[in-house]
């Protein structure tokens, strides 16, 4: 925008209460829909409601709406982020020493199971009688 252009505030208020009622309706979309409808795609649905108000915000909030070079940066740097976000999923996936790994092996979990009975256990369980112990 140039300084020296004329600027009806009266429009871009209207347009800016616009965008902020679409947006205060995607969020009550983003609350209603698990529960409501598309519930076998929640995962994909709310990232596309994200997404859309993302978009308008930048657009709108953060005047992006006339940009085009700032445009094509950001275009670059999502897309660039997704290339390393692949890399590191389909790395993650054939990981070398999953098995060594804090990060991708199992937890250890070491139980002691042994049992030291008192006389008075071992007389209850040759007499037959269950002790809490066994049950």
């Amino acid at each position: 925008m140039h300084t020296n252009e004329h600027v009806n505030y009266q429009e871009q208020k209207g347009g800016y209460y616009k965008v902020l009622i679409g947006l205060l309706l995607l969020t009550t979309v983003t609350f209603i829909q698990p529960h409501m409808f598309l519930q076998s795609y929640t995962f994909v649905t709310q990232i596309m409601i994200g997404a859309i108000k993302a978009w308008l915000i930048l657009m709108y909030y953060m005047h992006m709406k006339g940009e085009t070079l700032i445009g094509w940066t950001v275009a670059f740097a999502v897309g660039l982020v997704v290339v390393f976000f692949a890399i590191v999923i389909t790395d993650v996936g054939s990981f070398q020493f999953k098995t060594d790994s804090h990060i991708t092996s199992q937890p250890h979990i070491e139980v002691n199971y042994h049992h030291e009975a008192t006389e008075h256990e071992a007389s209850q369980h040759d007499a037959g009688h269950t002790t809490s112990h066994e049950k």
